[in-house]
């Protein structure tokens, strides 16, 4: 019921006039905060107060951030290879907007893992779930809920 459940709403998601394009996660992260604390011994930056990160068309907002490097730099900027988000965290790619209490953004395996009363909005079709997890590194990206019971309003085409 699961991989069916996953199946459906990964369809759902995937439809021609919503399909969302191949997420490039090479792109720059540019981000703002209201504090910014960098953590150089442990590779990491704590960014407070209403936190926005956006690459290419995705933005990711949260409470509180922690964003892991590499300890490589490259013209200047440190290589990022992890971002943790917590406190109303919301992702918004194009006709796509998730919601949730946690996130965890990949970007070496290019998937974010929402956690905590996630709910998904895409067009007129609203799930909600504990998990979500959105892979982009697909040409067709998608998002497999999961974490107890799925529920959710599918919209339904209008009719002559």
């Amino acid at each position: 019921m699961r991989l069916f459940l996953s199946s459906l709403v990964a369809l759902s998601l995937a439809t021609p006039a919503l399909a969302q394009q191949r997420h490039n996660s090479d792109a720059p992260i540019d981000f703002g905060a209201d504090h910014i604390e960098l953590q150089d011994k442990a590779n990491r930056a704590i960014l407070t107060g209403n936190v926005s990160v956006k690459q290419a068309e995705m933005t990711l907002t949260s409470a509180r951030m922690t964003v892991a490097y590499t300890g490589q730099v490259v013209d200047g900027s440190p290589q990022v290879s992890r971002l943790d988000a917590a406190g109303s965290v919301v992702v918004t790619r194009p006709d796509q907007t998730a919601r949730s209490q946690y996130a965890i953004y990949d970007l070496n395996q290019r998937t974010i893992l929402m956690m905590g009363d996630v709910t998904l909005t895409q067009g007129g079709n609203v799930t909600h779930s504990q998990r979500l997890t959105l892979n982009l590194a697909e040409a067709q990206p998608h998002a497999t809920l999961s974490g107890g019971r799925v529920t959710g309003t599918f919209s339904v085409p209008k009719r002559n």
